[in-house]
C-alpha cells in the first residue's frame, strides 16, 4: 500500500477520492485549507513541504475557479521534487480545456502543461462536467421568474463518484501520462437538462434558451466540451436528480 496525498481532500471530489483510497488500505493525507490534518493554502505553499514529505503519490484535486491554480500547481510540483519520493502526480482536468477558449479552461490547460513538464511521473485525467455543477448552474438560474440557459450548448454530465473511482484506480498504478477522457452517458442540451431539473424539484418556471456571444460560447456550441467517444459514465442526470431528491 502507498502513502498518498490528496489536495482538495475535503472538497466535493477530493473527499470521495480520500474515502476510496482508504477503503483500499492506503495511508492517505488530506490537504486543504480546511483540513485539520494538513491545513495548507497551496497558493502560498506554507506547510506544503511537510505534507508532501515521504508521499509516494499525489492526487491533485484542489482547484480555485477564481484564480491561483497555476501558482498552486507550481508550489505543489516544487514540493514534490524536493521530497524526492513522489513517483506519480495524478491531476484531474476538464474535457475541452484545449478546445474551448474559456478562462478557467485555459488555466486548467496551463496546469496540465506544468505537470507534463515537471520532470515527475504523472497521470492526467480529463472529465466532463459533474452532475452537481449542472444542477448548480440551473438552480442559480431558477431563482429568476424565467430560467435563462445558453442556447445550443450541449453537456455530457458525469457522476462525481465515478470520477473519484477512476482517480483512486489511477493513484494505485504506475504513471500513465494522459489517459482516456471520462464522459457521462448522455449528451443533452442545457435547456433540456434545465427542464428535467425543474420537473424534479417541482418548479413550473419556463426555460428560455438564451443566445450568447463570444469565442467561449462558440466553443461550447461546437461541442469542444464533449467526449462522445468516451461515454463511460453510468449514472444519467435523471438518475442523479432522483437520488438527490430522495
Amino acid at each position: 500500500m502507498s502513502t498518498i496525498l490528496v489536495t482538495g481532500g475535503t472538497g466535493n471530489l477530493g473527499s470521495l477520492v480520500v474515502a476510496r483510497l482508504r477503503d483500499r488500505g492506503h495511508e492517505v493525507r488530506v490537504l486543504s485549507r480546511r483540513s485539520p490534518e494538513h491545513p495548507v493554502d497551496l497558493r502560498d505553499g506554507g506547510g506544503l513541504d511537510a505534507a508532501v514529505e515521504g508521499a509516494e503519490v499525489v492526487v491533485h484535486c484542489a482547484s480555485a475557479p477564481r484564480g491561483g491554480d497555476e501558482r498552486a500547481a507550481g508550489h505543489l510540483i516544487a514540493a514534490a521534487r524536493q521530497a524526492g519520493t513522489v513517483r506519480n502526480l495524478v491531476y484531474v482536468s476538464i474535457v475541452g480545456v484545449d478546445a474551448v477558449p474559456f478562462g478557467y479552461y485555459r488555466t486548467k490547460l496551463k496546469v496540465e502543461r506544468l505537470v507534463e513538464e515537471s520532470g515527475l511521473g504523472f497521470t492526467i485525467l480529463r472529465a466532463t462536467q459533474f452532475h452537481d455543477l449542472v444542477a448548480q448552474v440551473v438552480g442559480a438560474a431558477a431563482r429568476l421568474p424565467v430560467v435563462p440557459l445558453p442556447k445550443g450548448v450541449r453537456v455530457q454530465p458525469i457522476a462525481v463518484g465515478e470520477v473519484a473511482d477512476r482517480l483512486a484506480e489511477l493513484a494505485a498504478t504506475t504513471p500513465s501520462g494522459r489517459v482516456p477522457d471520462m464522459g457521462g452517458p448522455e449528451v443533452r442540451t442545457l435547456p433540456e437538462l434545465g427542464r428535467a431539473y425543474l420537473a424534479a424539484t417541482g418548479s413550473r418556471r419556463p426555460v428560455v434558451p438564451l443566445p450568447l456571444a463570444g469565442k467561449a460560447y462558440a466553443g461550447f456550441r461546437r461541442g469542444g466540451n464533449l467526449a462522445p467517444g468516451h461515454a463511460v459514465g453510468r449514472m444519467t442526470f435523471a438518475e442523479y436528480l432522483r437520488e438527490r431528491e430522495a
